[in-house]
């Protein structure tokens, strides 16, 4: 006889635990603020915003999409429904470019850390996106202060987010498209 799998959870299960364990650490956190489920959760405690992506499957999907978002948040982190998946990964990705990436499990136990999230840029790094990740902390200030309701596709703020699909068949949101990112 074989023991009984648990059943893999959902996408949204992990999101909501890690919210509630950075809401633990004291951050306020969104879950798919954009509307779009570009960003699946962003944590912020002051004025330091973290993002964090998570999978059920395809670990290494997750790491893409975390590397992109990485120029909205001082810090990004992928959460994965299992340590073992966490671990491999850690693994996988030691000295290349996705080292400051954190990689966190969430299991029934909680969540727990395979590596802590490193911070973009490295301190006394050239820091091209700094003009980005303001726009983005004013695009926070602006729910927390009710002015964008939370959900809100953020494709529809004049002068916040534009379409960067140009209407390819994928879906991807940028802050900076066809603006100036120093305005």
């Amino acid at each position: 006889m074989t023991a009984a799998r648990t059943p893999r959870p959902s996408e949204r299960s992990i999101v909501e635990a890690t919210a509630r364990h950075l809401e633990a650490e004291g951050y306020r956190t969104w879950i798919d603020p954009d509307g779009t489920d570009y960003f699946d959760l962003v944590a912020r405690r002051g004025a330091e915003v973290g993002l964090v992506e998570a999978k059920v499957a395809n670990a290494r999907a997750v790491l893409t999409q975390a590397l992109v978002r990485r120029v909205w948040g001082d810090w990004v982190a992928v959460v994965v429904s299992t340590r073992r998946s966490a671990t491999a990964l850690a693994e996988r990705t030691k000295g290349t470019r996705a080292e400051p990436v954190g990689i966190w499990w969430c299991d029934p136990a909680g969540v727990g850390v395979a590596r802590a999230a490193g911070r973009w840029p490295s301190p006394g790094g050239d820091d091209p996106y700094r003009a980005l990740r303001e726009r983005f902390s004013g695009v926070l200030d602006a729910i927390e202060r009710g002015d964008v309701p939370s959900g809100l596709p953020w494709s529809g703020v004049p002068g916040t987010v534009r379409r960067a699909s140009g209407g390819r068949g994928f879906r991807e949101w940028r802050l900076d498209e066809g603006t100036d990112p120093s305005r």
